[in-house]
C-alpha cells in the first residue's frame, strides 16, 4: 500500500502541482483547502501532512498544534509551506511542532526530497503482499540476486544499488541521494555515474529494457524501484545506510554546480 500524504493548501495551483509531483513519486495524496481536517485525518491516518502557513479560514500554525494535541495524530510528520524565506517564519513553524519547512515556489525535486527525508526518520518495513510473488529474490549474505527465478550476475556496486532501492520500494530517489547512500565516499563520481549503473541494471533485470517496468525513471526527479523483492536477513542485519539512519551527509559532501562530487575535509 502506498504511503498517504495529506496536503492542506488554499492555493489551488500549488495544491495541484504538489499532488501531481507526489503521485508521480509513488505516494497516495489527499488534499484540502480548509483548516477543518482533523476528523478526516483521524480516519485516513496520513503518513505525512503538508500544511500551508496561511489558509483561507485559519492559520497553519493552529492546525499543527491541533495535530500535535490529538492522540491519534500526534506522531504524524508535518512539513510547512512558507510564503517567504525568513528565520522568523521557520522558527514559528518549528516551535509549533512542524518537522520541516518548504518555501514557495518550490521545485518538484525539492518537495520529494524533503518528504522522503522526513519519512526516512520513521520505520519503513519492506513487505511483499501475499497475493503477488516477488520479482526479485535477494541473498544479502552471498550478494546474489535472482530475477523471476533466474540468477543474474551483478557487480558489488550494482548489487548495493538494487538492494538499497528494494529496501525502499516505491520511493523516488534523486541521483545525489543515491550517490550518498550507495557510493558513499568514493572519489571522482558524478550524478551521471548513477545513470550508467541504472542502465546496466536494467539490462539485467527488466523483461523489456526499452520499456522499464521494475526500475523506473521519474522525469525531473530521479529513480524508483517498483519491483517486489524478498530476501533473507539474519536477526542482526538491517539497513544501516546513511539515509535509513536519518543522518545527513550535507556537511561532509560538496555537490558543486558542475555536478562533480568531492570529499570535503572534516
Amino acid at each position: 500500500m502506498r504511503q498517504l500524504i495529506y496536503i492542506v493548501e488554499g492555493d489551488a495551483e500549488v495544491c495541484q502541482s504538489a499532488q501531481c509531483c507526489l503521485e508521480q513519486a509513488g505516494y497516495a495524496v489527499r488534499t484540502s483547502t480548509t483548516i477543518n481536517v482533523i476528523k478526516e485525518a483521524e480516519s485516513v491516518r496520513p503518513a505525512l501532512m503538508l500544511v500551508a502557513m496561511l489558509l483561507p479560514n485559519g492559520n497553519g500554525l493552529d492546525l499543527c498544534r491541533q495535530v500535535r494535541e490529538n492522540p491519534r495524530l500526534a506522531g504524524t510528520p508535518l512539513i510547512f509551506f512558507l510564503e517567504e524565506d525568513g528565520a522568523e517564519q521557520h522558527v514559528l513553524a518549528l516551535e509549533s511542532g512542524g518537522d520541516d519547512c518548504l518555501v514557495k515556489p518550490f521545485s518538484p525535486r525539492e518537495l520529494v526530497a524533503r518528504v522522503q527525508a522526513v519519512l526516512r526518520r520513521l520505520p519503513f518495513p519492506v513487505a511483499v503482499p501475499k497475493e503477488r510473488a516477488a520479482e526479485l529474490v535477494i541473498d544479502s549474505s552471498a550478494m546474489k540476486i535472482a530475477v523471476r527465478g533466474i540468477e543474474v550476475a551483478t557487480t558489488s556496486l550494482e548489487f548495493r544499488l538494487i538492494e538499497y532501492l528494494a529496501r525502499h520500494r516505491g520511493q523516488v530517489f534523486t541521483r545525489d541521494l543515491l550517490l550518498d547512500a550507495v557510493w558513499g565516499d568514493m572519489q571522482f563520481v558524478t550524478p551521471r555515474s548513477v545513470d550508467a549503473c541504472i542502465r546496466r541494471i536494467r539490462e539485467k533485470i527488466e523483461p523489456d529494457r526499452t520499456k522499464p517496468t521494475y526500475l523506473k525513471t521519474i522525469r525531473g526527479v530521479g529513480y524508483r524501484l517498483d519491483a517486489l523483492a524478498s530476501w533473507h536477513l539474519t536477526a542482526s542485519e538491517g539497513c544501516d545506510c546513511p539515509a535509513c539512519a536519518g543522518t545527513s551527509l550535507g556537511p561532509q559532501l560538496d555537490h558543486s554546480s558542475s555536478g562533480r562530487r568531492r570529499k570535503v575535509p572534516a
